[in-house]
């Protein structure tokens, strides 16, 4: 083989190379595996089609079942897995602030607008005077439900309450409303001891609600802070795998599993 023979094969081989990388621009290393820990139930559904899109970046993605809110960022902070994908970034920040995790959002994946669900009451009007309504006890999304009850005018909050409102910010309550605090896990299971619930839209399909039949009430999208993420190290958040994992979520076929898993109930966030 001549000089001139050898420069041409590997023109060709950096050609190809390069095109390679073009057309996918956020491959990782080839094979690389990647843990990422989400929520059993519907998830399982769109991830089989992330992990479709993943294998298309070099990434095989095997995914890590939870069934509460709090281990998937301990988990990750302790390095069992290398991402997660099911909190919004209120919810992320208030686990920061309480653990000191070292976690940062990577990309959006969806939105789940919180609603408030009753199979007692048909509608926010006929909610009673001195009725038991149930929120999430986590500080961001009860405080999140705190102000989906203050938009259809059952309670008002401080001004300036912001995200993280507590019932102690209630400074109006015409209704005499009895806010419960629960499990985010338990609220929507426990809807048939109260008159109504504001339940995570993932824990209304687990506690068997029908955001058609029993959501009277459901939170605005204009300027909402909920979107959900991926979640990362921060150590990690410049490794090429992150934005492969990123790219294997926000795509066409991703949001098309997600209006079927969810019948609409969840929308693409990206």
């Amino acid at each position: 083989m001549t000089m001139t023979h050898l420069l041409s094969r590997r023109g060709l081989l950096a050609a190809i190379a390069l095109a390679s990388s073009l057309a996918l621009p956020f491959s990782a290393q080839a094979d690389q595996t990647v843990r990422i820990g989400i929520m059993a139930g519907e998830d399982e559904q769109v991830f089989e089609v992330v992990k479709a899109e993943a294998a298309k970046h070099g990434l095989t993605l095997q995914t890590v079942l939870f069934s509460d809110y709090i281990q998937p960022n301990e988990a990750l902070a302790n390095n069992e897995i290398d991402a997660n994908a099911f909190q919004h970034q209120p919810y992320l920040d208030a686990q920061i602030e309480q653990h000191g995790y070292a976690l940062e959002a990577a990309g959006y994946t969806l939105i789940q607008p919180i609603g408030l669900y009753s199979r007692k009451h048909a509608s926010v009007a006929e909610i009673p005077d001195g009725a038991t309504i149930g929120i999430p006890n986590d500080p961001s999304n009860g405080g999140r439900a705190l102000k989906l009850l203050a938009d259809q005018g059952l309670v008002t909050l401080r001004d300036g309450a912001g995200v993280l409102a507590t019932a102690l910010d209630i400074t109006e309550n015409p209704k005499n409303i009895r806010v419960q605090e629960l499990d985010a896990g338990i609220v929507g299971r426990s809807i048939d001891d109260l008159d109504a619930a504001v339940v995570n839209t993932d824990w209304a399909f687990k506690s068997g609600l029908d955001p058609q039949k029993d959501r009277i009430a459901v939170e605005s999208l204009d300027d909402n802070p909920y979107r959900n993420i991926i979640a990362v190290r921060s150590a990690d958040k410049d490794e090429p795998w992150v934005a492969a994992l990123v790219a294997s979520y926000q795509n066409p076929a991703v949001a098309a599993a997600l209006e079927a898993a969810y019948k609409g109930a969840a929308l693409p966030a990206f």
